[in-house]
């Protein structure tokens, strides 16, 4: 079963039971999470929870923050994201849909950053210690590397 990129943003993804008690329940919006398709049926389902339980406990925001990102990855041909407390790295499949231009480009100008590991790693090192610094930073990262057409 394809299960789409690996995210490891080394940090708790979850819908705690303390938020939502009912077993059944959280199974159908791990499913329907794990299924969305696009970045705005996510934004539905968040809105939908906060709408029926609450605000969203930081656990959860984790999980629809990495499953947004898992969409662009999957859509850019990524197949592993992990990032630590002070550095992370990308793999790419065999046939990323990215912008080689733009990690070349990234490598040069910021090479206390950026590092190419072989053909299909690219390392980066930063303070990711706040999971929200992690997120954001994978995001802009993985936009700036579409190729944009």
């Amino acid at each position: 079963m394809e299960t789409g990129p690996e995210i490891d943003l080394h940090s708790t993804a979850l819908i705690p039971d303390d938020y939502l008690p009912d077993v059944h329940a959280r199974l159908v919006l791990y499913k329907r999470i794990a299924n969305a398709i696009n970045p705005e049926e996510l934004w539905e389902l968040k809105v939908e929870m906060i709408d029926r339980f609450g605000l969203l406990p930081d656990p959860t925001k984790n999980l629809f923050a990495i499953t947004e990102i898992k969409l662009l990855a999957n859509k850019l041909g990524i197949r592993k994201i992990e990032v630590g407390p002070s550095n992370g790295r990308i793999l790419f499949t065999s046939q990323p849909k990215i912008n080689p231009e733009k990690i070349i480009e990234l490598v040069q100008k910021q090479p206390d950053r950026y590092k190419l590991d072989g053909p299909d790693k690219l390392q980066f090192a930063g303070n990711f210690e706040a999971l929200d610094k992690k997120a954001d930073f994978v995001d802009q990262l993985l936009e700036s590397l579409q190729e944009h057409t």
